[in-house]
């Protein structure tokens, strides 16, 4: 599967009292990355008529992350529906990008931003990611 990639960097706040990044700041990350990519290649507008909002998560942790260390979510998508889109993020250390350390998922629906009815995948968000992340 194609995925494009976007940096997360650590701050010293991110560790919690554990002394590794705590989990909600994998889904900040994730979120972060999903949306930088539909603006930056989908042209979705956050102030536009049409919004994605998250109707799932999810994030399975396989090894533990510090502050300094450098990472990067790597963006896919496992599925394209009509007015849905499921990503398929991992979080990869920069220098070991082969083992990802959490293996997330969002989901979003998009909606009219009024009403909040469901509508379809702004069709240039469906170009991109038929483009730029399947097969």
């Amino acid at each position: 599967m194609p995925r494009a990639r976007h940096p997360f960097p650590l701050r010293w706040n991110d560790n919690d009292q554990y002394g590794h990044v705590n989990n909600t700041v994998y889904y900040e990350a994730m979120d972060t990355a999903v949306n930088a990519w539909m603006i930056r290649h989908g042209g979705l507008d956050p102030a536009g008529d049409v919004i994605g909002l998250c109707v799932a998560s999810s994030c399975d942790f396989r090894a533990p992350a510090s502050y300094p260390e450098q990472l990067e979510v790597a963006i896919g998508v496992t599925k394209l529906g009509r007015t849905s889109l499921t990503w398929d993020l991992h979080i990869l250390r920069a220098d070991h990008p082969a083992e990802p350390i959490a293996l997330g998922r969002f989901t979003h629906v998009f909606v009219d931003d009024a009403t909040r009815r469901p509508v379809p995948v702004p069709d240039r968000l469906r170009a991109a990611v038929t483009t730029q992340l399947t097969d």
